[in-house]
């Protein structure tokens, strides 16, 4: 029988930390377009974010299920992940403003027409956090076949917003109308010994959201430091877009409920 260490690394030469993590391949994603010096940074940048992005929807997906099953222990767990990344994609806009506007306007022309509003797991990451909005799928016509399927199935399925609810109706708290739901909120809230459970994954529902706001809000600062009031790659109107989604709010209700207590 062999010993456990043969399976692991130069002892076996089974796998090994290159060929686990695919590295050759990986790092070979980074295909340059021109020869400006910063173009590696602003891939490298972009391609973190959608593993981010992927590791979110993992994360917030087992969080959904995890409260329709009413494990409110798990969900919490999930969404504390869910903060702590979120603070990590906020912090890397900083790395990509060492990056000069003059650097950037080396290689933004060979960008055209490619854009972050065409981020389809960024999209997936609003809709499954409750800000469904079909005009997405309908305005951007550079879909593939499957980025359009996943879109259009995660405006099919519950939202944590759905999940969250289905919380508050397991523990007998109503939440069939809007009224019911600012009720069940405010007894969540003021009975803490009863429905602590209940309080604590509003309120990490709470911090998702203002993670997400502070994303927007980071994102579209650069923006502006970066290329001011020009229009957007792809065709966007650039900061004027990403300033108009600086109100989106995912939980209204939550953020009321502050008015009420």
């Amino acid at each position: 029988m062999e010993p456990p260490s043969a399976h692991f690394g130069e002892d076996g030469a089974r796998l090994t930390y290159g060929t686990y993590l695919r590295l050759s391949e990986l790092l070979d994603q980074q295909r340059l377009e021109t020869d400006a010096h910063d173009e590696l940074l602003f891939i490298t940048i972009h391609q973190v974010y959608e593993l981010w992005f992927k590791q979110l929807l993992h994360e917030v997906e087992a969080a959904r299920d995890a409260m329709f099953d009413d494990r409110l222990w798990w969900a919490r767990h999930l969404l504390k992940r869910v903060h702590e990344i979120e603070r990590i994609l906020i912090e890397q806009v900083g790395v990509l403003e060492t990056m000069t506007p003059q650097d950037f306007l080396q290689f933004r022309a060979q960008l055209a027409p490619a854009s972050g509003f065409q981020s389809v797991q960024f999209r997936e990451l609003e809709f499954i956090s409750g800000a469904k909005d079909e005009a997405f799928v309908q305005r951007f016509r550079g879909l593939t076949e499957d980025e359009r399927s996943r879109l259009r199935r995660r405006l099919d399925e519950p939202t944590l917003w759905d999940a969250f609810l289905a919380v508050l109706r397991t523990h007998d708290l109503p939440a069939g109308s809007d009224d019911e739901v600012g009720a069940s909120l405010r007894m969540a809230a003021h009975d803490r010994a009863e429905f602590g459970d209940v309080w604590e994954l509003a309120e990490a529902l709470l911090t998702h959201d203002e993670m997400a706001a502070g994303w927007r809000a980071r994102h579209v600062t650069m923006v502006e430091r970066m290329i001011g009031t020009k229009t957007g790659t792809g065709g966007s109107s650039g900061a004027t877009y990403l300033r108009s989604r600086l109100d989106l709010r995912y939980y209204p209700s939550l953020w009321e409920l502050r008015s009420w207590l």
